[in-house]
C-alpha cells in the first residue's frame, strides 16, 4: 500500500490519500476528508488506523540554538587546539598532514557571505557551538560577493564604491577577529579567493557591465583581470591580523584555499567581446605551435571537440600555475586547489597542477528547482546508485589528496537525515582529506528558530531560496547529526584500508557518467587515473565495467564496516566506536550489529551511537545516542508529493520523535541513559534494564528528544 500525505509539521494530518495497485478509495470518501477538515488523532480513529500508519509521527519542538548546541563533544578534541599548533598543512602523496607528520582530516562548514564578517560578541559564540559539535573546519565563501552585506569590499551599503581595488577595514577587522576565535577552538581555515566579486569599471576592466559573478570565465585568461586577481591575493595573505599577531600567510590555522570557486571554461562558454576575440588570438597561436589547423572564420567557442578541449585544457593549466606561483612568492606555503568543479577528465587533468583536488556535489535537481521554481526533488539519497558518491569519486585522483569544499542534501527534502553520516563514512573509508558542508548560515540574525529563512532572491543568481534551504546550523536532520560525522572522520571510527584499487579513464571527453563508478567509493578504497597517466600500470580496473555489483541491489565495503540495501533504502555503519542505521529503517526489524541491536518503528529514521570515550561501545562508559527523521519547521505545507512547498511554516522546529528499542551487549551493568533538551538540560531518565551482559532500554515513548547521554554512575 502507497501513501502519500499533504500534512503540517505540527505532528498532525491534514488529509490522507490511499493508494492501492490498481485501485482507489472512493472519490466520495476523500471529498469527505477535505471537506470536513477532519483532524486525524493520534490513535488514528478517523481512518481507523494507528498513527504510526497514516503521518509521519509525532512530532516534538527542537530549535537548536544559534549561540551554542544540545551537548559538548569539544573535550574529546581538547588536544588540538589551538589551531595551528601542529604546524602548516602540507601534502604527502594522496594525504594531507600537518608539518610535525600528524595526519589530518576535516569535518566542517562553509561560512558565506555575511557569515564571515560578523559582530565581534557573535564571534567566540559561534566558535565555541562549532568546536563543541566537532567542526574543526570552516570555508571563507562569497567574502567577495557585491550583494553581501558585509561583504570584504564594503561592511555596509550605502557609499556608490567605483572599483573593487581595496578591502574594507571594518568588514578586515571582523574576519580577523572570527578567525582568532576560531584558531582558538581548533577551527582551521578554508579561503576561497575569487567567488562572486562584480568587477567595475573603476577596475579598469572592460564591459564590466556585461560581466557576471567573478567574470566567468574570463578571469582564467584575461589579463587585466588575473592582474586584479593576484593584487586582491596579495593584499590578502600580506594582511596582519592584529588578533593573532600573523599575517594570513604566516597562520598556520590557514590550511586550505582554492585560486577560484566554479570556474571553467569547458560549461562556462566565451562569447562576449572583447574577450572572445582575445581567446581566439590565443587558440591560433596554441595551434600554429602544435601545428594544428583550425577552420577561416571566427571561432565559436560553444561548441567544442577534443582539439579544443585540451587547449581549454592548457589554458587552465596557465592560469593555475601562474596563481600558485604567486602566491608562493607572497609567502604562501599551504595546499593550493586550481577550482573546486570538474566537468571531464581534461578539466580534471588541469586540476593537477594544484596540490590536491576539490569537487562540490548536491542531492538534488537545479533544473527542477531553481530559478523561482518552487518544485523540488524529494528522492530519498539510500535508494540510488547514483548519489552524490558517484560523482565525488570522479575528482579523486590518484596522487593527490581529495578535499569535498561544498556539499548538501538540502532542505525540504525531508530525507536529509540520511546523508551526514553516509558521507562522512564513504569519506573516512576513501581517506578523503575531509569535508564542508554548503552552508552554515548566510547571516549573523540571533532570533532564527526556524529552518530556511531566505535572505535575498534575483540578486544571487536568480535562485529566490538561496540563504534558505542552504542554512544549516539549525537543521536538526543535518545539523543534528554532525557529532557522529565528526567523530567518524576525525576519530577516524570507520578505517581507511591501505589498498587503493584504480579506474583508468580512457580519453579527455570521459565524465562522471562511467559505468565503473556507482556504488564504487562504498566498496573500495579507489582512485581515478587520468588518461596519459602511466604512473600506474598494474591493476587497473576498466571505467567502462561495474566496479561493484549493481544489480544486488545492496553493496557492503570490504572493511565489513558500511552496508547499505539500494532497494529497501536503507543502510548501516558498524564500526567498534560508532554504528549507525538509516534511511527507511521501520520496515527492517532489528537491525543487528556488533554488540549493538537498533530497532526502529518509524518508517524513517537516523539512529546512531557513539563513544564519547577511547573505549568500544561495548566497553564505553560515556556514548551520544541521536534520533532522528523527518524535521520542518512548524505549519510547514507541502503538496501530497513533498515537491512543491505551499508554505515554509514558522519556528519553532520540528523533529519527529524516534521510537527505537536499543540493545548495547557490554559489561557496565550501571549505565543509565538521559534525555537531553535543546539548550542541554537533562529533562528525564530513561527506564533501563541489564540483563544477561545486555543494556535495554527504548526511547520514543517518554522523555522524548533527539539526544540522549548513556553514562555511567
Amino acid at each position: 500500500m502507497k501513501r502519500r500525505i499533504l500534512y503540517d509539521h505540527n505532528g498532525k494530518s491534514k488529509f490522507l490519500l490511499l493508494l492501492q495497485k490498481g485501485k482507489s478509495f472512493s472519490a466520495v470518501f476523500i471529498l469527505l476528508l477535505l471537506s470536513s477538515s477532519i483532524t486525524l488523532n493520534e490513535s488514528g480513529s478517523a481512518a481507523d488506523m494507528t498513527a504510526q500508519e497514516i503521518s509521519p509521527g509525532k512530532t516534538i519542538p527542537y530549535s537548536l540554538p544559534w549561540d551554542d548546541m544540545p551537548v559538548d563533544l569539544s573535550f574529546i578534541f581538547a588536544g588540538e587546539k589551538p589551531a595551528g599548533k601542529h604546524g602548516f598543512l602540507q601534502v604527502r602523496g594522496n594525504e594531507f598532514v600537518f608539518e610535525d607528520g600528524t595526519p589530518a582530516r576535516f569535518w566542517g562548514t562553509n561560512f558565506n557571505s555575511g557569515q564571515c564578517f560578523p559582530p565581534h560578541e557573535h564571534s567566540a559564540r559561534i566558535a565555541k557551538r562549532l568546536a563543541k559539535t566537532g567542526v574543526n573546519i570552516v570555508r571563507f565563501h562569497q567574502m567577495d560577493a557585491e550583494w553581501a552585506s558585509p561583504n570584504i569590499f564594503q561592511c555596509s551599503p550605502g557609499e556608490n564604491k567605483t572599483n573593487t581595488m581595496n578591502l574594507d577595514p571594518d568588514s578586515m577587522d571582523r574576519l580577523d577577529y572570527l578567525i582568532y576565535n576560531l584558531k582558538k577552538e581548533g577551527i582551521y581555515i578554508y579561503m576561497d579567493l575569487l567567488t562572486y566579486r562584480r568587477f567595475k569599471t573603476g577596475d579598469g576592466v572592460e564591459a564590466a557591465e556585461q560581466l557576471g559573478d567573478a567574470a566567468k570565465p574570463y578571469s582564467t585568461f584575461n589579463r587585466k583581470l588575473i592582474e586584479l586577481q593576484k593584487k586582491f591575493n596579495y593584499d590578502l595573505w600580506t594582511h596582519v591580523n592584529p588578533y593573532t599577531k600573523l599575517a594570513y600567510k604566516d597562520d598556520p590555522a590557514i590550511v586550505l584555499v582554492e585560486v577560484t570557486n566554479e570556474n571553467d571554461l569547458f560549461s562556462q562558454k566565451v562569447s562576449l567581446e572583447p574577450y572572445r576575440s582575445e581567446l581566439e588570438k590565443m587558440y591560433r597561436s596554441w595551434a600554429k605551435k602544435g601545428k594544428i589547423r583550425l577552420p577561416e572564420g571566427n571561432v565559436d567557442f560553444t561548441v567544442t571537440d577534443n582539439t579544443m578541449l585540451q587547449f581549454f585544457t592548457d589554458v587552465s593549466r596557465d592560469y593555475y600555475r601562474e596563481m600558485i606561483s604567486h602566491m608562493r612568492e607572497t609567502g604562501v606555503k599551504i595546499p593550493v586547489a586550481g577550482t573546486n568543479w570538474t566537468r571531464n577528465a581534461a578539466h580534471l587533468s588541469a586540476q593537477t597542477i594544484g596540490d590536491f583536488t576539490d569537487s562540490h556535489a548536491y542531492w538534488y535537481t537545479f533544473g527542477i528547482w531553481g530559478m523561482n521554481n518552487k518544485r523540488f526533488m524529494n528522492d530519498p539519497m539510500t535508494g540510488s546508485t547514483g548519489n552524490m558518491l558517484t560523482g565525488l569519486s570522479f575528482y579523486n585522483v590518484a596522487g593527490k589528496p581529495f578535499f569535498v569544499s561544498e556539499w548538501d542534501n538540502p532542505w525540504p527534502n525531508e530525507w536529509r537525515a540520511e546523508s551526514p553520516l553516509l558521507m562522512a563514512a564513504v569519506g573516512a573509508m576513501q581517506g578523503w582529506g575531509g569535508f564542508a558542508i554548503h552552508t552554515y548560515r548566510y547571516g549573523n540574525d540571533e532570533d532564527v528558530d526556524m529552518i530556511g529563512k531566505p535572505i535575498t532572491s534575483d540578486a544571487i543568481g536568480g535562485v529566490y531560496y538561496r540563504g534558505g534551504v542552504f542554512d544549516t546550523f539549525n537543521d536538526p536532520a543535518k545539523f543534528g547529526l554532525f557529532y557522529h560525522a565528526a567523530l567518524i572522520m576525525r576519530r577516524g571510527d570507520v578505517q581507511t584500508p591501505e589498498k587503493i584499487s584504480y579506474i583508468k579513464l580512457k580519453d579527455i571527453s570521459a565524465t562522471s557518467a562511467i559505468k565503473a563508478l556507482p556504488l564504487a567509493a562504498e566498496k573500495q578504497r579507489i582512485k581515478i587515473v587520468l588518461p596519459g597517466d602511466e604512473s600506474i600500470s598494474a591493476g587497473l580496473a576498466d571505467s567502462d565495467q561495474p566496479f561493484a555489483d549493481t544489480g544486488k541491489g545492496e553493496v557492503i565495503s570490504d572493511t565489513k564496516e558500511l552496508y547499505r540495501n539500494i532497494t529497501k533504502k536503507f543502510g548501516w555503519i558498524d564500526t567498534p566506536r560508532t554504528k549507525a542505521v538509516y534511511g527507511f529503517t521501520g520496515g527492517e526489524g532489528p537491525v543487528k550489529l556488533t554488540d549493538l541491536t537498533i530497532s526502529v518503528k518509524n518508517d524513517f529514521a537516523t539512529v546512531a551511537v557513539s563513544s564519547l570515550t577511547d573505549d568500544p561501545i561495548s566497553a564505553s562508559p560515556n556514548m551520544l545516542l541521536t534520533t532522528v527523521g523527518r524535521a520542518d519547521n512548524t505549519g510547514s505545507r507541502y503538496n501530497e508529493d513533498h515537491t512543491v512547498q505551499l508554505d515554509p511554516g514558522h519556528g519553532p522546529v520540528q523533529v519527529n520523535v524516534i521510537e527505537a528499542v536499543i540493545e548495547i551487549r557490554t559489561g557496565r551493568s550501571n549505565l543509565r541513559v538521559m534525555s537531553v533538551n535543546p539548550r542541554g538540560f537533562i529533562t528525564g531518565y530513561i527506564p533501563s534494564e541489564y540483563k544477561d551482559g545486555v543494556f535495554r532500554f527504548e526511547v520514543g515513548k517518554e522523555y522524548q528528544s533527539m539526544y540522549y547521554l548513556i553514562q555511567s554512575l
